[in-house]
């Protein structure tokens, strides 16, 4: 069975007294984890020291980056290293996040370069795709992924890409309350597994995680993690209310 991930993005958002209460919350819960049902808090970079010592004997939880640099040291004021995340065992990182896109014009090449630098330190890339408005009016949404996949991710091995996780996100419901239907996640993932099994053969396609990340909710959680390609989610808003990410991670198939 694919792994099976809630994984809570929280942005830039809470104080590190309100993370701290907050993972105090959601991690008092009593969850049925296992190696193919697993949780990935994805916080800012200065809390991540303090949410991996919460989580340190927790099994099946997991801390992440919500992004790193494409170079292991040097003159980079400001970036985030792998090296760094390794010290700290960090083992993920959000790449790609459709806002890095957008408001730091991360290309797909740039971002090849740092999914590559995260596998090489063993650090689980949570790769981003997904398509704005306008693509998805225009109806180009597919090719617009297949892009973004192609340029970031085809000039890794079967053995490396199987070390990804993909994250789908139709940028158009991200933040506002506008969820892709069901059956709309469903065509997409399906879609990318598609194209993932004519580069690399069905039998590697079928063992991708592939994340709904689209303004999921409680109350929509369950029916967008019952689709067959769909195997959790990359949740924003609705992963800073203690109870909502609850009932999310407890809707993992």
């Amino acid at each position: 069975m694919r792994k099976q991930i809630a994984a809570a993005n929280w942005k830039m958002n809470l104080t590190i007294t309100e993370g701290q209460q907050l993972l105090d919350q959601l991690l008092s819960h009593s969850y049925d984890l296992n190696e193919n049902r697993q949780v990935v808090f994805a916080v800012p970079a200065p809390y991540l020291a303090m949410a991996q010592a919460a989580v340190s004997e927790k099994k099946h939880i997991h801390i992440a980056a919500q992004n790193c640099y494409n170079k292991k040291s040097g003159a980079y004021t400001g970036e985030t290293s792998v090296v760094m995340l390794n010290s700290l065992g960090i083992t993920h990182v959000v790449l790609g996040h459709s806002e890095r896109r957008e408001y730091f014009q991360e290309s797909n090449q740039f971002l090849a370069e740092k999914v590559n630098i995260a596998l090489e330190h063993q650090i689980t890339p949570i790769f981003c795709c997904g398509e704005p408005l306008q693509i998805r009016e225009a109806g180009t949404q597919n090719e617009f992924v297949a892009k973004q996949l192609e340029e970031s991710l085809y000039h890794l091995s079967a053995d490396e890409l199987k070390k990804v996780v993909i994250a789908y996100e139709p940028i158009w419901a991200i933040g506002t309350g506008k969820t892709a239907t069901s059956e709309q996640a469903q065509e997409m993932h399906a879609y990318i597994r598609q194209q993932l099994a004519a580069k690399y053969g069905d039998a590697v396609a079928q063992e991708i995680t592939i994340l709904y990340g689209g303004s999921v909710k409680a109350s929509n959680a369950q029916e967008l993690f019952s689709q067959p390609d769909v195997d959790g989610g990359l949740v924003g808003g609705a992963s800073l209310i203690a109870d909502e990410f609850k009932v999310i991670i407890d809707s993992l198939k």
